[in-house]
């Protein structure tokens, strides 16, 4: 088991000190994630203090743990997708106390400063985002740690409440795969008389296809594989389009208003521009770890059609999404998953062999 402490950034004041943490870590972008302890920082006045209680796994964080999109650093904690219990308060904490059902996404601070964080839109930040895990600390110094652990500490403003009416295992992965599918469909104003496809039926997928029906919207999933037609519809998609089937896909030319695309993987985006309405969108939030071959200019011009991405949402945004879900009782579908097995849940994800989150149960790393 590997232990580490993270000294204080140059020239920050004295610590109090911190919070002994368990959880797992990948010590390498070549190494299997192994129990690792280090220290959180002890709660400031304005901190609340998380006993964490479920974690989901996200594509992302087998990304980062192997370095896919560079840039990480090691050792790395993953994990932004944490649901916990309120252990303490700090003195100047207004929004929540102890015992309350809570969330932490993606994001646990940003300069607050800036044009958009001052719209609500901290995803977007433009000079101090700290994400949850693999982000610069500007408290301890080193990186931050994520939710692959027994507890964090968290300023309350990107604290997150949650309702005792969702299961707090499935709504996890609402801190990310939720937020990431409702932040779009919100921004372009989907809802009822609306054609929506939604293209992959995997974590982020699955949230899409449910989150467009709550909408109101006419869902079409989109897949390559004709087997998902079922769980598909049990979703809550009205049909589903096997991509692969060239004539399938030039049968439904020109009758989207908004395409969602979660798939993490190069493909042609050309299959699904032609299928856009005049003015429609075709919104992207997976990330490959390599480029989409480019789009054809004609598939754009022609029909006055938008090629656009989005990350995640802001922190109030995330919040809605929260209290949308409690009100129409949404969560994934998830596994829930021992800590020891996220190896095996790693390699079962690149398989796509989970139906639709895996989720930590951090009681077992005890």
């Amino acid at each position: 088991m590997t232990h580490i402490h993270d000294a204080p950034a140059t020239g920050a004041a004295t610590l109090a000190p911190g919070l002994p943490t368990r959880g797992y870590a990948a010590a390498s972008a070549h190494s299997p994630l192994a129990p690792f302890e280090f220290e959180r920082r002890a709660p400031g006045p304005k901190d609340v203090h998380i006993d964490i209680l479920f974690c989901g796994v996200c594509h992302s964080d087998l990304h980062q743990a192997r370095d896919e999109w560079g840039g990480s650093m090691f050792p790395m904690v993953p994990g932004h997708e944490i649901i916990g219990q309120v252990k303490q308060v700090g003195a100047e904490v207004t929004r929540f106390t102890a015992g309350d059902l809570v969330g932490v996404g993606c994001m646990v601070d940003s300069c607050r400063h800036c044009a958009d964080c001052r719209e609500g839109l901290e995803q977007f930040c433009q000079n101090t985002l700290t994400l949850t895990y693999n982000s610069p600390d500007p408290i301890l110094g080193g990186s931050t740690f994520g939710g692959y652990s027994n507890q964090i500490v968290v300023d309350q403003d990107f604290v997150l409440r949650v309702s005792e009416k969702l299961d707090p295992a499935a709504a996890a992965p609402l801190l990310c795969a939720g937020i990431t599918t409702y932040s779009p469909l919100r921004h372009w104003q989907v809802g009822p008389g609306q054609r929506v496809g939604v293209v992959g039926l995997g974590g982020l997928g699955h949230m899409g296809v449910k989150l467009a029906r709550a909408m109101g919207a006419e869902v079409s999933l989109f897949t390559t594989s004709p087997g998902k037609a079922d769980d598909a519809r049990r979703l809550g998609a009205d049909e589903v389009i096997v991509s692969r089937n060239a004539d399938e896909m030039k049968r439904h030319g020109r009758r989207f208003d908004f395409i969602l695309d979660t798939v993490a993987a190069p493909h042609d985006l050309d299959a699904y521009l032609t299928l856009l309405k005049r003015d429609g969108t075709l919104c992207l939030v997976g990330v490959p770890d390599k480029p989409h071959p480019s789009p054809s200019a004609f598939n754009l011009i022609l029909g006055r059609r938008s090629l656009a991405g989005s990350a995640i949402g802001g922190i109030e945004e995330t919040q809605e999404m929260l209290d949308f879900c409690a009100e129409r009782g949404i969560v994934s579908d998830i596994e829930v998953i021992p800590m020891a097995g996220i190896n095996q849940a790693y390699e079962r994800m690149l398989k796509s062999d989970v139906k639709y989150r895996f989720v930590i149960d951090l009681a077992t790393l005890a």
